[in-house]
C-alpha cells in the first residue's frame, strides 16, 4: 500500500531537520560543562563569603537567574528592536537565533580558557601546583562563564526547542519535541567521551596530561581552547546546513502545488499553464 503524498512530504521534512539536529550536539556538550568541569574548577577556589562557605555547584543558581532575566529582556526589548529592521514577527529567524548562541559559545570557551590560565598562573606563583591546595582567588571569578553560558542558552537552547517544534509537521509535533530533548542526552554522552578521551590521549608518551585529579597541575585552559576550536568547526557546519535548509512554510507551499497537480491529473482539470492533464 502506497503512502499518501502528505505523509511522504512530512517524513521528508523531519529528515531535513536532522543536519540541524546534529549541529546542536556540540552546544549541548557545552551545557554539560556547567555541572562537570566548571564545578570542579570551583572546588579549587576560595569559596568563603564572610563566615559562609559557598558550595561550587551553587553557582548554577546564578545560571537559572540570569536565564530568566535574559529571556524577559529578549522578549521585551531584543525582539521588538530587531522586528523594526527585519520585519520578522520573531525579530530574527529561529536559525539566526541558534547561530547567535553558537557564536556566544565560542566566546565563552575563549573566556574560560583565559580565566583558567590566570588561575593556573596564580597557583604557580603561590607554589600550589604540586600539592593541589586551594588557590587564593574568589570563586566568583567563574561567574562570567556561568552567566554567559545561560545567555547563550536563551538563544541556542530555547531557539532549538522552538525550531524543532515549529518546523515539525502537525502530525509529528511530539517527534519534533523529542529532537530537542535528544540533543541534551547526546551532549552529555559526548562530554563524558571527550573528557575521558582527551585525558587519556594527553597522558601518552610521558606527557603530564591536560586533565588530572589535581587541577592545579592540569591544563584545563588547553581543554577549553580545544572546545573553542570545536565550536568554531561546528559553527561552520551549522552555516553550511542552514544554507540548504528549507523552512516548513516553503515545503507546505510545494505540497499544496503538488496536491493540486495530482487532483488535476485525476479529474482532468486544466492546470495553471493551460491545457488539461489526461
Amino acid at each position: 500500500m502506497l503512502c499518501p503524498v502528505t505523509q511522504v512530504e512530512e517524513t521528508k521534512q523531519m529528515l531535513r531537520m536532522i543536519p540541524i539536529l546534529v549541529a546542536t550536539f556540540v552546544p549541548s556538550t557545552m551545557v554539560a560543562q556547567i555541572d562537570t568541569v566548571f564545578v570542579k574548577q570551583g572546588t579549587t577556589l576560595d569559596r568563603h563569603v564572610g563566615s559562609l562557605k559557598i558550595p561550587p555547584a551553587s553557582l548554577a543558581g546564578f545560571v537559572t537567574i540570569s536565564m530568566l532575566i535574559c529571556m524577559v529582556l529578549y522578549d521585551r526589548y531584543f525582539v521588538p528592536i530587531m522586528r523594526r529592521f527585519t520585519k520578522n514577527p520573531r525579530g530574527i529567524t529561529l536559525l539566526q537565533r541558534m547561530g547567535i548562541g553558537l557564536v556566544l559559545h565560542i566566546v565563552i570557551m575563549f573566556i574560560a580558557s583565559l580565566m583558567e590560565r590566570y588561575r593556573l598562573s596564580v597557583a604557580k606563583h603561590h607554589g600550589l601546583v604540586n600539592n593541589g591546595r586551594q588557590v587564593p582567588l574568589p570563586i566568583f571569578i567563574l561567574l562570567p562563564q556561568f552567566v554567559l553560558m545561560e545567555i547563550a542558552n536563551v538563544f541556542i537552547e530555547v531557539g532549538k526547542i522552538e525550531f524543532f517544534y515549529d518546523q515539525a509537521p502537525e502530525s509529528m509535533k511530539s517527534l519534533g519535541t523529542s529532537y530537542s530533548m535528544t540533543t541534551l542526552g547526546v551532549g552529555n554522552f559526548i562530554s563524558s567521551f571527550l573528557l575521558s578521551t582527551v585525558a587519556r590521549i594527553t597522558k601518552k608518551h610521558g606527557h603530564q596530561g591536560w586533565i588530572l585529579d589535581n587541577l592545579n597541575a592540569s591544563h584545563l585552559d588547553y581543554y577549553y581552547a580545544f572546545f573553542c576550536v570545536l565550536n568554531i568547526l561546528n559553527l561552520v557546519f551549522f552555516f553550511v546546513m542552514t544554507k540548504y535548509y528549507v523552512y516548513k512554510a516553503e515545503v507546505l507551499n510545494s505540497m499544496e502545488v503538488l496536491r493540486q497537480e495530482l487532483e488535476a491529473h485525476v479529474h482532468g482539470v486544466p492546470n495553471s499553464h493551460g491545457g488539461a492533464r489526461t
